[in-house]
């Protein structure tokens, strides 16, 4: 497993470096045999009539790891709310993820992402650790997603 997050620290700044795993599309089969059981930042997205990858969630998971979190959020019959359900029913599900044993980096790389993709409201905190919080992305495949 090449993928993960590191950082680096100057004064009261933070550069963090996310390196995801392959994007794979979502059945049970492919995440039970591929993602491990650990904490970890995820990202599922749905595939649109145009062959573009929408971003559906973001979100970290602590206990039971990544494996049931994105078996539980890609799974039809497990939806929440009848729109999730009729998208997880209905488009092609896609996912990526990256472990990591820190909450307060995972809170800080959920933070950075939220505030990116829906600046108007996060609806999470960073952990309160540093003044700026920068990020670099790297993944094996090229992915580009409209919002």
């Amino acid at each position: 497993m090449d993928y993960g997050i590191t950082a680096k620290e100057k004064g009261r700044d933070v550069h963090y470096s996310v390196k995801w795993s392959p994007l794979a599309k979502a059945d049970r089969w492919t995440i039970n045999a591929k993602v491990p059981s650990v904490a970890g930042v995820y990202e599922i997205y749905w595939m649109d009539d145009h062959d573009h990858l929408r971003l559906f969630m973001v979100g970290v998971t602590h206990y039971g790891g990544l494996r049931t979190e994105l078996r539980r959020l890609t799974d039809p019959e497990l939806a929440e709310n009848e729109n999730t359900k009729k998208i997880l029913e209905d488009e092609e599900i896609w996912f990526r993820y990256v472990p990591s044993n820190s909450a307060m980096i995972m809170a800080d790389v959920l933070w950075f992402f939220k505030k990116t993709y829906f600046p108007e409201n996060p609806g999470v905190e960073h952990s309160g650790r540093y003044e700026k919080i920068f990020m670099n992305e790297s993944a094996p495949d090229k992915l580009i997603w409209v919002p």
